[in-house]
């Protein structure tokens, strides 16, 4: 018997090259819907009706998953079975209006100017570990990449002469610049530290831990936590504010969407557009705040 979940992974992966939290959460979900098939006594993912999809996103409301995560598991079933119909695995497509509640926006946590300039002035230039967090903090708002886009940076990535780096993410590449902070904090740990630290001169990582191994993502989620606790910020602070900050300050100080659109590496401007929104929340609250009328 074919395994649908395993194909549909394939397909993910190898013809719409989705990226590996994509495959993870939505081969995931699929399989979730599989495991409460069973419960209800058919596992068989092409015998599903809408109404028995609807009772399954009732399951997990009742079962206390929240709005964000009932939405998301649709948008994996109706992927899923949208592939099902148009490999012919299936006739009808049973997700084809599958409704869930609309969940409520949240907007992106972001840091004012002042917080960005106190956080990114936390780790002291007084030893390897110093330099090395504060070229990874400038390097991450300087340029707005993601934390995996970060940690994955060999040494031939950054250009100091020119002052930019380039990223690759998902099979794409993007050029990114850097303001001369950045150059200056990346030029003294790859001149001077990194040497110092690195496991193995053939290791093209640019960032490594205390080790000399490249630096991992929960690392560096540490090194954020830390230095929010010593800034005493009470916002609650991951490698993405940083992103969401970056992009909303350029915003506010002129840029243009379509360029922050190319630098963030969104595909669909659409992705990029929330910071227009962040912008306009931040004005109405001032003007609330100030106005005398308000």
């Amino acid at each position: 018997m074919t395994d649908y979940i395993a194909v549909y992974r394939d397909y993910l992966q190898n013809e719409k090259h989705a990226s590996a939290n994509t495959l993870s959460s939505y081969t995931r979900d699929i399989g979730q819907l599989r495991t409460w098939l069973l419960g209800q006594g058919s596992g068989d993912l092409r015998k599903v009706k809408k109404e028995v999809l609807s009772a399954y996103l009732q399951h997990m409301t009742q079962g206390g998953k929240s709005p964000a995560t009932i939405t998301r598991s649709a948008a994996s079933i109706k992927s899923f079975y949208g592939y099902m119909l148009q490999r012919g695995y299936i006739r009808s497509n049973p997700a084809k209006s599958l409704e869930t509640a609309k969940v409520e926006r949240k907007y992106p946590e972001i840091l004012t100017s002042k917080e960005v300039e106190l956080f990114l002035d936390q780790p002291k230039c007084v030893d390897e570990k110093g330099y090395r967090d504060h070229a990874m903090l400038e390097l991450l708002y300087a340029t707005g990449i993601r934390v995996s886009e970060l940690i994955g940076l060999d040494v031939d990535d950054v250009n100091l002469t020119v002052g930019f780096i380039r990223c690759r993410s998902r099979d794409k590449e993007r050029i990114i610049p850097l303001y001369p902070g950045a150059v200056k904090a990346l030029q003294d740990y790859i001149r001077q530290i990194r040497p110092r630290i690195v496991d193995d001169m053939d290791n093209q990582a640019l960032f490594v831990n205390m080790s000399g191994q490249r630096m991992s993502r929960q690392g560096f989620w540490k090194i954020i936590k830390y230095y929010q606790e010593k800034a005493e910020i009470h916002k609650d602070i991951t490698p993405h504010t940083l992103r969401h900050s970056f992009a909303v300050h350029l915003l506010q100080n002129g840029a243009d969407l379509q360029s922050i659109q190319e630098m963030l590496g969104h595909a669909d401007i659409s992705s990029t557009q929330i910071y227009t929104q962040v912008v306009k929340k931040q004005l109405n609250e001032v003007y609330q705040k100030a106005h005398p009328r308000a």
